[in-house]
């Protein structure tokens, strides 16, 4: 059977890492989300989430209360002066200005493992990670 262009093969993750959309759509409790976390527990998956993306999804008040419950379970990657050097090379090779995005994206490589980036927002994401091997963006 003929390959569809554009289409990459299935991908089971050791890895997942939530940008904010992917963190902020687990706690309202997508059920994309909800299936993709599923997935990844039974395939002993780890959650990752980037110290940038609660920058930009804790806001202090009430509703920080679930993604504090869903960050229980993840790993908190910190943005070291590394993945800030490799973020802007990516801007640069790339010819875009989404900066978190590249730090989510440079956060990925630098997992050195299968992942799989949960977003709302695969576009920018997709377009940073595409001669990434090993990543992949899904849209939830």
């Amino acid at each position: 059977m003929a390959r569809r262009r554009g289409l990459r093969p299935l991908v089971l993750p050791d890895a997942v890492l939530l940008d904010s959309e992917g963190l902020s759509a687990a706690a309202a409790g997508s059920p994309r989300v909800r299936a993709e976390l599923a997935l990844a527990e039974r395939l002993g998956a780890t959650i990752h989430v980037s110290a940038v993306t609660l920058a930009e999804t804790l806001r202090g008040g009430p509703r920080d209360a679930r993604v504090h419950s869903l960050l229980q379970g993840a790993v908190s990657q910190p943005v070291t002066p590394g993945v800030g050097r490799a973020a802007g090379e990516l801007l640069g090779r790339t010819g875009r200005a989404d900066t978190v995005d590249a730090i989510v994206a440079a956060t990925a490589s630098g997992l050195g493992q299968k992942v799989r980036i949960l977003t709302r927002d695969p576009d920018h994401l997709r377009a940073l990670t595409a001669d990434m091997d090993g990543v992949s963006v899904v849209a939830v």
